[in-house]
């Protein structure tokens, strides 16, 4: 038997607060080790064997499982840790016969971490202690393992590790395998019960980056721009409000300077490479074609003037769609500047605009929760989603549609959610009550979808938008309806102010 000197772990920094943990946000790049608790990690049960088994029979099961260690437990108890390692020193190399018992090459008393723990706590005590397998207890019981492998797969899907990796990809194909890992992501930071907020600013970060590097293949594939561009995020990018499940909804705002004749091939063909790379990423292409590789949403600055003001001065039923996906946005590479111009413009052409403003509401309004009498929920009753709760169009996007005309109506430049909602507050378009109402609101039902997106992709399933109450708790539901309920009452003023 061989015994560990230490026989008791050393003792290892508290757990981050949730709420430090949440400002770190992208910029630390052990988010998900700090956030996440041991139990989220933990695969399968544990594989074991009694002491009194054979050095053979622990290779043969350790084969036959896949694992690279095997945990002695007697009598309910663990006794000690067998891994790989000690399969090949203190068996192969020495000649030891394969028929000795197990107890023989076993490490007695190894270092063990509490189930309650976090990911990075287990990673200190593996680094300290220079071990790579650490059997996961809950009290006396032997619940799991966690080895440096796992952790640092975990560690490979932190926010900062991915921009990293995005950044020394020289090929679409390199950018779509890390891509990959946005998923795992999204799942990390659910485990680690992060904010939606902050969840969205960091889904978004990496389509940030991802879009970048496309950007710059592509300009080192095309030449030097022939003038000055730039390339926005629209819709849930520009609000950095993303979750794993996206299209692509982007433009670009071209210099004055741009000529068709003379640039036109060039910047069609940067854009079409980007929207296809960024398909290829997993950003399926705008089901409305609202991309920069479409020729109507790639246009030089006058071009858009014009746009913007037809959208505002007519507003039909095309235009005002059209304004949902175009009065969100925010330049990503390239010139912003061209883009706070064009904002500054538009704003100061829909601010006391009463009458586009009525037709925003219009418009609006016709999202409404789904809220029947006293309350009640009410899932879809036919279709495809049948039975289930659409989060998006009739909660999130509700809520977006409320914080851009309060944006618009005081000529705000804040493009979040959030930050539209304080500013709103701020400027006296909105209560600060009702203001927290709605924040309180759009966090709730945005985590909740994220949670949702993460049990499907945990599942192996496809994320989507619609929700069945049976994934609810009671007290989760009475949330939900609360939610719903805030939604309705604001969308009723708002309604009343315009005479809807």
């Amino acid at each position: 038997m061989v015994e560990r000197t230490e026989t008791h772990p050393p003792s290892v920094p508290p757990a981050v607060p949730a709420s430090t943990a949440q400002a770190l946000g992208g910029t630390d790049p052990h988010l998900p080790l700090i956030t996440t608790p041991l139990r989220a990690l933990l695969k399968r049960p544990p594989v074991t064997l009694p002491p009194t088994a054979s050095i053979r029979e622990a290779a043969a099961l350790m084969l036959e499982e896949g694992v690279s260690s095997v945990l002695i437990v007697e009598q309910g108890h663990l006794f000690g840790i067998v891994t790989d390692r000690d399969l090949r020193n203190r068996v192969v190399a020495v000649g030891l016969e394969t028929d000795r018992p197990v107890v023989e090459i076993t490490t007695i008393a190894p270092l063990t971490v509490d189930l309650r723990n976090n990911a990075f706590e287990a990673l200190l005590l593996m680094t300290r202690q220079n071990v790579h397998h650490v059997p996961v207890m809950d009290g006396p019981r032997v619940v799991g393992m966690i080895t440096a492998t796992e952790l640092t797969e975990q560690y490979s899907t932190s926010a900062v590790f991915l921009a990293g990796e995005i950044y020394k990809q020289g090929t679409v194909d390199g950018l779509q395998h890390v891509s990959g890992r946005i998923r795992q992501l999204q799942r990390n930071l659910a485990a680690a019960d992060a904010t939606a907020y902050t969840t969205g600013h960091v889904i978004t970060a990496i389509t940030d980056a991802l879009t970048i590097r496309l950007l710059q293949l592509a300009e080192a594939r095309f030449g030097v721009p022939p003038v000055d561009y730039a390339w926005v995020a629209a819709g849930s990018q520009a609000r950095n409000e993303q979750t794993a499940k996206s299209d692509q909804d982007n433009c670009l705002i071209l210099d004055d300077a741009y000529d068709e004749t003379a640039h036109g091939e060039y910047f069609k063909a940067l854009s079409r490479f980007v929207c296809d790379g960024l398909n290829a990423c997993g950003y399926v292409y705008c089901p409305g074609e609202m991309m920069a590789m479409t020729d109507t949403w790639r246009q030089p600055m006058r071009r858009w003037r014009h746009y913007f003001h037809g959208w505002v001065d007519e507003p039909e039923p095309k235009a005002l769609m059209l304004t949902c996906v175009f009065f969100d946005l925010r330049a990503v590479h390239g010139r912003a500047s061209l883009l706070d111009e064009l904002r500054r413009d538009v704003l100061a052409h829909t601010r006391g605009n009463g009458i586009f403003l009525a037709y925003m509401v219009g418009n609006a309004l016709s999202r409404q929760p789904p809220l029947g009498l006293f309350g009640r929920l009410l899932p879809a009753r036919s279709g495809e989603h049948r039975g289930t709760i659409d989060l998006k169009h009739l909660g999130i996007v509700p809520v977006v549609d409320l914080a851009r005309i309060y944006a618009l109506a005081g000529g705000h430049e804040a493009v979040n959610t959030h930050e539209r909602l304080e500013i709103a507050a701020q400027s006296g378009e909105i209560s600060e009550r009702s203001a927290h109402d709605l924040r309180d609101a759009l966090e709730f039902l945005a985590a909740t979808r994220i949670r949702h997106q993460a049990r499907q992709l945990e599942a192996g399933q496809p994320a989507d938008n619609f929700l069945r109450l049976g994934e609810l708790s009671n007290f989760e539901r009475t949330q939900l309806k609360d939610a719903f309920a805030v939604v309705q009452t604001l969308q009723s003023v708002l309604g009343q102010r315009y005479n809807m």
